[in-house]
């Protein structure tokens, strides 16, 4: 489906940095503490009267490093997505639903394997 469509390189490499971000992001919140604020985990047992077993550690919150990690990779985030939202090629489109779908399957060409 991706070949139907001639997308321009700067739309695709915007794409292919968006996942960059998205992954960059995703393994940062997987490390980061559950908790942004400094938080006393807790333990909730069935017989507690909770409907299912939940479990927290105490959280000692994030430092301003990583909330400035996070607030970076967002504030980029939103930034490759506003451009190919906004990218003048949508206007040229027939179909922009699926070229938008085929777009997010397309591997850049210095990305691709020999």
């Amino acid at each position: 489906m991706a070949d139907k469509f001639d997308f321009p390189d700067d739309l695709v490499d915007a794409q292919a940095q968006l996942y960059k971000v998205q992954a960059e992001l995703s393994a940062l919140y997987k490390r980061l503490p559950w908790s942004v604020e400094p938080l006393p985990g807790w333990t909730h047992t069935k017989e507690d009267g909770r409907y299912y077993e939940s479990k927290r550690p105490d959280s000692p919150g994030w430092t301003d490093e990583e909330k400035q990690q996070v607030t970076d990779l967002r504030a980029r985030q939103m930034e490759l997505v506003t451009r190919i939202f906004a990218h003048p090629f949508w206007a040229s489109c027939e179909d922009p639903v699926t070229a938008r779908t085929a777009l997010k399957h397309v591997v850049p060409k210095d990305a691709a394997q020999p």
